[in-house]
Formats: C-alpha cells, sequence, structure tokens
C-alpha cells in the first residue's frame, strides 16, 4: 500500500471512529430506566436542558459517559505500552501487579476494616479510592526498584507477574478471614462499575487520567523504536531506563486510577491495541497511540449501553461481564492468528 493510499485510510478510518464516538455518547445518555428526547440531550451540552431531566442527565448519565470514554482511553493506552515495552500481543494494563496493588489496598479497607479503625484511623479514612491507589502507587515503586538494578524486561514483566501472585494470596486470606458483608462489597468492587464515580471525584479522576494520557503520546517516538528490540534502540540512542520509568508512572497513572474508582476492568486493555493494529494496519504508534485511545473509548461506550439496555428488561450488568463479552473474541482471534504464522 502506497504512503498516500495509507494516509486516506487512516484519515477514512478517525473520521468514521470519530463519528460513531460521538454517536455513542449522545446514545448513551438517551438510553436508561427513563427515557430522555434527543433534542434535551442536545439542549445540555449548551446548559439549556429543563429542570425534569437536568439532574438526569447532569448527575447520572453525562458523569457516566464521561468515564466510560476516560476508562477506555486511558486502559486502552496503557495496554499499548505495556504491550510494546514487553514486545508481548498477550500483556495488558495489569501486567505489572497494578490490578493486585489497588485490589489488596480495597482488600485491607473493605476486609480488614475493623482493625484498620482501631489502628490506622488515617488510611481508614481515605476510602476505597484512597487505599486502591495507595496499593497500585506502592506495587510501582517496587517495579520502579527492580527496573533500576535489572536490565532484563523479560525478568521484569516475570517479577510483576510474582508480585501480583503473591499479593493475590494475601487477598484470598483476607476474603477467608472476612464477614460475609465485606466479602460482598470486595466481591462487589472487583466487579467494576462506572456509576459510583461522582461529579465531583471527576475533577481528580479526569486531570490524572489525562496526565496519563499526556505522557503516553510523549513516548510515541521512544515506543516506535523500542519495536527494534532495547539493545537495538540502546545503540540509536534511546535512554531505555528514563523511557521505562515515563511508561511505568504512566501506566500507574492510567490503570491505577480506572482501577481506583472504577475497580478492575479487564479484556479492554487488552483487547482494543489489537483492534487499532488490525483496523489501522500499522506498527507506528503516532497512529496506533490515538487510535488505540478512541477505539477504547468507543468500547467503553458500547459496553455502557448494551448494559444499559439489558438493564430496561433485567438487571444491571457489571461492567467487567460486558467487557469481556467484546474483549474474549478479539484476543481469541489474536491468539489464532498469531499461531497460523508460525
Amino acid at each position: 500500500m502506497s504512503r498516500s493510499s495509507q494516509n486516506i485510510l487512516h484519515t477514512s478510518l478517525f473520521v468514521a471512529l470519530g463519528v460513531l464516538f460521538v454517536a455513542l455518547a449522545i446514545i448513551d445518555m438517551l438510553v436508561g430506566p427513563e427515557a430522555i428526547p434527543v433534542r434535551e440531550v442536545v439542549a445540555s451540552l449548551w446548559g439549556d436542558v429543563s429542570e425534569e431531566y437536568a439532574t438526569i442527565i447532569y448527575k447520572i448519565r453525562m458523569p457516566k459517559v464521561i468515564v466510560a470514554i476516560v476508562a477506555g482511553m486511558a486502559l486502552s493506552a496503557s495496554g499499548l505500552l505495556m504491550q510494546t515495552l514487553f514486545r508481548n500481543p498477550l500483556a495488558g494494563p495489569y501486567v505489572l501487579g497494578i490490578n493486585s496493588g489497588a485490589s489488596l489496598g480495597v482488600a485491607l479497607f473493605t476486609l480488614a476494616m475493623p482493625l484498620m479503625a482501631s489502628t490506622a484511623p488515617w488510611l481508614y479514612n481515605m476510602g476505597v479510592t484512597g487505599m486502591a491507589w495507595i496499593g497500585s502507587a506502592a506495587i510501582l515503586l517496587l517495579v520502579m526498584a527492580f527496573s533500576r538494578r535489572i536490565k532484563s524486561i523479560s525478568v521484569i514483566l516475570i517479577l510483576g507477574m510474582m508480585l501480583g501472585s503473591a499479593i493475590s494470596a494475601v487477598v484470598g486470606i483476607l476474603q477467608y478471614m472476612g464477614t460475609e458483608e465485606s466479602l460482598k462489597a470486595f466481591v462487589v468492587w472487583t466487579m467494576g462499575s462506572l456509576s459510583n464515580v461522582t461529579t465531583t471525584q471527576l475533577q481528580i479522576f479526569v486531570p490524572v487520567v489525562m496526565v496519563g494520557i499526556a505522557l503516553s503520546f510523549s513516548t510515541v517516538k521512544s515506543l516506535n523504536m523500542l519495536l527494534l528490540g532495547e539493545s537495538n534502540a540502546r545503540t540509536i540512542g534511546l535512554k531505555v531506563g528514563m523511557v521505562r520509568t515515563i511508561i511505568f508512572l504512566a501506566t500507574t497513572l492510567l490503570a491505577g486510577t480506572v482501577t481506583a474508582y472504577c475497580g478492575p476492568i479487564g479484556f479492554v486493555g487488552l483487547a482494543m491495541p489489537h483492534l487499532a493494529r488490525m483496523t489501522f494496519r500499522t506498527s507506528d504508534h503516532r497512529i496506533l497511540m490515538p487510535a488505540a485511545t478512541l477505539w477504547g473509548a468507543v468500547a467503553m461506550l458500547m459496553c455502557c449501553l448494551f448494559s444499559d439496555i439489558i438493564a430496561r428488561y433485567s438487571v444491571m450488568l457489571p461492567v467487567n461481564t460486558m467487557t469481556a463479552l467484546l474483549g474474549v473474541p478479539i484476543i481469541i482471534f489474536v491468539v489464532l492468528r498469531n499461531r497460523n504464522r508460525q
């Protein structure tokens, strides 16, 4: 394919995805237990909505749509970072153990709450979100400490997986010792939700994720160089250690923040980078990064829409069930395609 043809393809795909993104965002605000006219949703963009629908749009549906968009972008960007850094198509945003660290923080809060309330009240006051962030940040510090001493990225991957396994064991012990009520609260958190982020929390959630997105876009040239392998990247002048640190920090800001506020949402960060590669047919991260983030936002809006439609006739399904139904077929296709190429 010639360069001009490829540019036309990329432009067309970005326009199509952009139109789909806007359409899904509007439809998501229309669909729900209470039907809202299209004119009211459009008018709400300019703050000119009737009092009858103002609370539903501004307090419930618009925050949920914003969370879906931001979470989808964050998980997809962090997934692309991890897949490129580790040169592993099955690496995802939680490969460093960030998810496990957040789970440990939440488990300490929900399952060991009485002990924390008496011995460390300041931790108790942090709440679920704060404890999840503390857990994610602690794992990041450990991984970064390892990365300063270890040159092999494969060894760092293995250490991250081992940390995650060890933390999961601790969480399992806390679950075994927890009460019925605390265990239910923890299990509900692990299922993920886009509805728990308030308008006040959005003022923290969105800026932090945007910083992570900005860091991700700042590494696109370095990511292209890493496709050659770390040894070759060093020979052409890439400061691999510094790039690793930026990528680890960006991943924690992205995946750690989404996990803290929404719970551990699976498959989006793993599947959407592959969907971007398949549709845009390129390995250039200058194209892949915006494509992956856009696909992630579209995917989360679709999951949100399907969940709302099902809720009209049955019950509200956890977001993790929807992302699994969307992401698993893509991952299976990628695995089978790579197997056929061998």
